[in-house]
């Protein structure tokens, strides 16, 4: 299911936050109020052209011991969807310090196993600005990086709208949410939406897979062969529904669950150590 939204459609769900963080300047101040009016002359300009695409599936899930196990479907004539193709596993990485409960969290934990009596479904996403920051500004490098702040913004914010959507329609699990934007920020709804390259999903290299399920192509972005995302306004994850679901940092990993996890992503050791990036 793909979704396109205007600038008009996302300027509420910008979290600016991040935008002033990302030029190290604090917002309250005179160059700070500067940059924001700026950054509004920018978007007026940009509305008539600039668009977020997004995807997301919500598809069949369940966990395998440290595995996220997704099954492809396939829309019918009928209106229902089917199995299309083996199920794929996305590995995921547990933490090796406990936390203040003692437990040492994955993201698979949050899924229910294929066991369980309820099913249970994941949401997997992408988002991406249909703009070329390198040839909109090819001279000018302030404007370049307003751009390309702003760009990686709207991703987000895409993110953010897409989510919300998802919550309360497409998934629908939470249909009568009522949050604010300051709300959403404070990531006050029912289940997580981790990006490839949290702290909880340091491994990029599972934008391979998340291409494989979804289609990146379908919003017009491709994978280097090191997984990065082109236009580098760009975001990928997974979206959880379980109340429970929390974010978290994998931290530090060793040595045996790294060989572990080499060997369930089915790449050698010097492979996997190019693409997580909290080692």
């Amino acid at each position: 299911m793909r979704r396109n939204y205007r600038i008009s459609d996302l300027k509420d769900y910008i979290n600016w936050v991040y935008f002033f963080h990302a030029w190290s300047l604090p917002q309250q101040s005179e160059e700070g109020q500067r940059l924001y009016d700026e950054a509004q002359h920018m978007l007026q300009r940009l509305q008539p052209y600039l668009k977020v695409k997004t995807v997301v599936e919500i598809l069949p899930a369940w966990s395998e011991g440290d595995d996220i196990v997704v099954q492809p479907m396939r829309p019918c004539e009928c209106g229902q969807s089917h199995p299309c193709g083996e199920p794929v596993h996305l590995p995921m990485l547990r933490q090796q310090v406990p936390n203040q409960e003692g437990v040492c969290l994955c993201l698979s934990d949050f899924v229910r196993p294929h066991s369980a009596i309820r099913k249970d479904q994941i949401g997997i996403f992408a988002t991406s600005t249909s703009i070329d920051v390198g040839k909109t500004f090819p001279d000018d490098n302030y404007n370049q990086m307003l751009l390309q702040t702003l760009a990686d913004r709207l991703a987000e914010a895409g993110a953010e709208r897409l989510h919300e959507e998802v919550r309360k329609t497409i998934w629908g699990y939470a249909p009568n949410e009522q949050l604010s934007i300051a709300e959403l920020h404070q990531e006050k709804f029912q289940g997580i939406r981790p990006a490839v390259g949290y702290p909880c999903l340091p491994d990029i290299s599972i934008n391979f897979l998340i291409d494989q399920l979804i289609g990146f192509k379908s919003i017009g972005v491709t994978l280097t062969t090191s997984a990065m995302m082109q236009p580098h306004a760009s975001v990928s994850g997974l979206m959880i529904s379980l109340p429970q679901a929390h974010y978290f940092s994998v931290g530090k990993i060793d040595k045996e669950q790294l060989a572990d996890y080499a060997q369930r992503r089915h790449m050698t050791l010097d492979e996997i150590n190019k693409y997580i990036q909290c080692c």
